[in-house]
């Protein structure tokens, strides 16, 4: 019984695979998501790969942090992103993208005062945080930002996306915390970024594999993942520039 998953995921596999070769394909690399990474967030990266290798299929699979370490073992898929790097033995974990984490604020909130927000004043006001349950690494890696100050957080809720964490935030509810981009290109209109006070801290998505020889068109899809990478400057900047940023109106 612990097996029947794994068998008939392959088998559905199978089946892309001879419709993939139907179709024109030559190869198809099975690309797992996890930790509430969405593709949009991919697109740019997407669309060069299937620029330079349009003869390659590229199947998405938006599953749980702990069926993508497992599917990855199992063979199920050959490479995943997620925003953990515990990953156990067999398999590697590459930093690929780094995100600065800020606040979302709700537009004319008391702490838009501050250019740079103090950890202590978040932890005043109720929090929405994304679920550990659907989002295992990304809950981690906010948890480690929480830690640096020995206070307990007020959670308001917890939420698997990160589209309805800046719903809750634009309407007032509480404060989120994410990556500064996933803030920005949000589209709820009322809702701020602020730099946290103090040395910042990364957002890290990772890039998971076997640990393995890749296979040349893997191999070719690791080296491309360089583009997600922005220049250290450029993430500077980016921080520097929602330092100075004016509010936007809802």
């Amino acid at each position: 019984m612990d097996h029947v998953p794994r068998v008939f995921t392959a088998l559905q596999q199978a089946r892309d695979s001879v419709k993939a070769a139907a179709n024109g394909f030559h190869s198809q690399l099975r690309v797992a998501l996890s930790d509430g990474i969405p593709p949009s967030r991919f697109s740019t990266f997407l669309a060069l790969c299937r620029e330079e290798e349009p003869d390659i299929e590229i199947r998405l699979f938006e599953i749980p942090l702990a069926q993508q370490i497992k599917g990855l073992r199992d063979d199920l898929y050959d490479l995943g992103f997620a925003r953990s790097n515990d990953v156990g033995d067999g398999l590697i974990a590459e930093a690929v993208l780094e995100d600065p984490f800020m606040v979302a604020v709700p537009a004319r909130h008391p702490l838009l005062a501050y250019k740079r927000v103090p950890l202590e004043e978040v932890l005043r006001h109720p929090l929405v945080l994304v679920d550990p349950q659907a989002c295992e690494g990304y809950a981690r890696q906010i948890e480690r930002v929480l830690r640096r100050i020995d206070q307990e957080p007020l959670i308001a809720e917890r939420v698997a996306s990160c589209d309805l964490m800046m719903s809750m935030v634009a309407a007032g509810l509480a404060l989120g915390l994410a990556g500064g981009s996933q803030i920005v290109n949000s589209r709820e209109q009322g809702v701020v970024a602020r730099p946290l006070a103090g040395r910042t801290s990364m957002l890290t998505t990772y890039l998971l594999r076997r640990d393995n020889e890749p296979s040349d068109v893997l191999a070719r899809f690791i080296e491309r993942t360089s583009s997600l990478k922005p220049p250290a400057a450029k993430t500077s900047t980016a921080v520097s520039a929602l330092d100075s940023s004016e509010e936007r109106e809802p």
